[in-house]
């Protein structure tokens, strides 16, 4: 039945396609120039009967979801429901916990990331990740950005420098810092550190961009910037972003999907699950009758 939520209905914005592709692009290419390629269609990312353990105690049960190419999804459920558990599957970030194992599959492009010959380095490259706090490298402004491109092996100064600039606009920064790219990225504000960390990701091009809380440290204006930043980049990018704001869910993504005790208890579209949820728990949920 309708969930009387009405300001989660007013916070809700149409959710416009993505941008197309030039006429003459073959299929999977970028909507605009700088865009990493992904699928054409169908399914980017997908967990098939995902489990994940943390020594005997079980953090995901059986999760199964498909999530398609570019647009937005959000990953939403009370705290130690294992939304960040499964947001960092998706790039094996869960492999720096010494107690952590996982059966079951996820996929990247098709490409089972769980197997043990997948290359990690490469892995993170096309699936890039956003933590909650900003962690930007105690270097400059212009060293943090190029420090992905160095590693990846890129020397010239000059292509340096075009990929640099490029990296900060798409994360909507240059005019910011334009004029100090030397200076310590330690002396931005949190919001800035945190756009910063998002041009570093970008700068290496990925397919995915996994955002983990992004904005739950940062004030209200610097939250907003980080919202917008999310959309300007959903048409280029598979964007998944786990967070506790339903409203912000609700703003920012087209789909959505609500964890409770390491299960997939509904996934949908955003509008849909707000406002006609399926089961009476996700109604529940949103509705601020438990979480």
């Amino acid at each position: 039945m309708p969930v009387d939520t009405p300001e989660i209905r007013t916070a809700m914005p149409p959710v416009p396609s993505p941008p197309a592709a030039p006429p003459d692009a073959p299929p999977g290419a970028p909507a605009r120039p700088g865009a990493a390629p992904v699928a054409a269609a169908g399914t980017h990312l997908q967990a098939r009967e995902f489990s994940l353990f943390y020594g005997s105690r079980q953090a995901l049960k059986k999760i199964s979801l498909e999530i398609p190419p570019q647009g937005v999804t959000a990953i939403i459920g009370p705290s130690g429901c294992g939304k960040s558990s499964l947001l960092r599957g998706f790039n094996r970030m869960n492999d720096l916990i010494p107690t952590a194992r996982s059966e079951g599959e996820l996929l990247v492009a098709g490409m089972d990331v769980c197997l043990p010959g997948t290359d990690v380095v490469e892995l993170r490259r096309r699936v890039g990740m956003v933590f909650q706090r900003p962690n930007p490298f105690p270097k400059s402004i212009f060293e943090n950005v190029a420090f992905g491109l160095r590693m990846l092996g890129l020397k010239d100064r000059a292509e340096l420098e075009i990929r640099v600039e490029d990296s900060l606009r798409r994360a909507a920064l240059w005019d910011e810092v334009r004029d100090r790219l030397d200076r310590s990225a330690m002396a931005l504000s949190g919001g800035q550190q945190q756009r910063l960390c998002i041009a570093r990701s970008l700068a290496v091009e990925p397919e995915v961009l996994l955002m983990d809380e992004p904005a739950s440290a940062l004030d209200p204006t610097a939250t907003a910037r980080i919202e917008e930043l999310v959309l300007e980049l959903r048409g280029r990018y598979t964007i998944v972003v786990v967070t506790h704001n339903m409203q912000q869910a609700a703003r920012i993504s087209s789909r959505t999907a609500f964890l409770l005790q390491g299960e997939l208890v509904e996934y949908g579209d955003t509008r849909q699950l707000f406002t006609s949820p399926r089961e009476k728990i996700t109604e529940d949920y949103i509705t601020g009758r438990f979480g």
